[in-house]
């Protein structure tokens, strides 16, 4: 099939990578021009395990290219994939503009049948503008669909390749045929290609996302539940998981969740919901809690020194919101270390992909980056980690004290066993469990 894919962050590029891996052929359409040259010359703009091999294979057969020409790019296309932003606005409403500015312009363009693919996570609803936007201006037939994404950053290529399902909201018939063979490589294990209308495909992504954050929010509130009774949220954790109605993911307790997805989506269901009058008290409890939960392990920190921080230094392992990327969006290392700077200590922060994006914002010279993981303890009072990376489950605890003015880890994703921690002499302080004197 020839496929147009507007958009090329992590959606879609990772939808149009992965379309033409099954043998389609991709035009991707951005309006930076400097981001379409570097990836017309290879260079993949953003850390996706798995990406590049897909990336680089499909350029240099040629079925995956690069434009900044909306024309060119759909002129051939019987599939337009709309993969844009869809930020919060200051009431935490879905910004549409991006989506409806591109379908406005479609309509003027497109010269015969199209199905418009919205891949971007949107508010119910949406597929009726889209098409009202692309019906101003065009005369030719076309069919809009909703087909929303999941996919889990880090894990986006495999997601994409071997979906658990895919959901596909159409009235359409021409419509609901040319996907159905679309997507059929992708099911051949046999999980479901899951038809239903437009409206009930826009809301089934915000409440599987919106379930998850409640599920991971819940599980956040035991944990600091667990620190006040004297129970240990691991055991619970634990206990409650092995029960299959409620499954083991996303019972890991910690600083909460950030990046792009879990809360502009809570945010953005809350909304849309207010505005048919539908109260949802459920969402708006998971937003505070998740929101106090990003800093709560800053009280920890203070409590230590004395609720003095004035001159001291925190080394912080993990900056991106999540391991296995570099989006820091909505990172709740950003609002620690914000916090940290607020009460007078310096920051020494190492990522193994985020440091980059991390520096623009502190172009200052404020925090300062080290080559790995130990170049940010030498003289640090304390370490705080904000992100599970791999690298950091195993480390040299010997080298680690060593370099660390005071031997106190604060960690707010229980990479390590209290024993663990006890054995190697460290202060150490987790997230829903007794705290490790040395």
């Amino acid at each position: 099939m020839n496929i147009a894919v507007v958009g090329t962050g992590y959606v879609g590029l990772v939808t149009g990578t992965c379309l033409a891996e099954t043998g389609n052929h991709v035009i991707c359409v951005d309006i930076d021009e400097m981001k379409v040259e570097k990836m017309r010359s290879g260079i993949i703009p953003i850390y996706e395990p798995h990406l590049d091999v897909l990336f680089e294979r499909n350029i240099k057969q040629g079925r995956l290219k690069f434009t900044t020409n909306l024309s060119e790019a759909v002129e051939k296309a019987t599939l337009i994939f709309l993969a844009l932003p869809t930020p919060p606005g200051e009431d935490g409403s879905a910004d549409l503009s991006y989506v409806l500015g591109v379908a406005e312009n479609l309509g003027k363009i497109i010269t015969d049948y199209k199905v418009i693919i919205d891949k971007s996570t949107v508010p119910v609803g949406t597929a009726d503008k889209v098409h009202a936007a692309v019906a101003k201006n065009a005369k030719v037939e076309f069919d809009v669909v909703s087909n929303p994404e999941f996919l889990r950053e880090g894990f986006a290529v495999d997601d994409f390749l071997k979906p658990d399902r895919v959901v596909i909201g159409t009235s359409s018939e021409r419509a609901r045929k040319l996907m159905e063979e679309l997507y059929k490589p992708y099911v051949r294990q046999g999980n479901p290609i899951i038809f239903m209308d437009e409206k009930s495909a826009e809301l089934t992504k915000y409440a599987a996302n919106a379930f998850l954050a409640t599920k991971i929010t819940f599980m956040n509130e035991i944990a600091n539940l667990c620190e006040k009774v004297g129970a240990d949220v691991d055991k619970v954790r634990i206990g409650i998981g092995s029960d299959d109605r409620i499954g083991k993911r996303f019972l890991f307790p910690g600083i909460g969740y950030g990046g792009s997805c879990f809360p502009k989506d809570v945010q953005a269901l809350a909304k849309s919901a207010s505005e048919v009058n539908s109260d949802m008290k459920i969402l708006k409890s998971v937003m505070e809690v998740n929101e106090s939960q990003k800093t709560i392990i800053v009280p920890k920190v203070r409590a230590y020194f004395n609720n003095n921080l004035e001159g001291k230094k925190i080394a912080i392992w993990g900056l991106a919101f999540k391991p296995d990327t570099d989006d820091i969006r909505e990172a709740p290392a950003l609002y620690i270390i914000k916090e940290l700077q607020a009460a007078g200590a310096s920051v020494a922060a190492y990522d193994p992909e985020a440091m980059n994006n991390v520096a623009k914002i502190y172009s200052d010279g404020s925090v300062s980056f080290g080559i790995d993981e130990y170049a940010v303890l030498e003289n640090a009072d304390a370490l705080i980690i904000c992100t599970e990376w791999s690298l950091f489950r195993t480390p040299d605890f010997a080298k680690m004290k060593k370099l660390l003015r005071r031997p106190a880890i604060f960690d707010g994703r229980n990479l390590y066993g209290l024993d663990q921690m006890q054995e190697n002499g460290f202060y150490y302080v987790s997230i829903g469990r007794a705290v490790v004197e040395n």
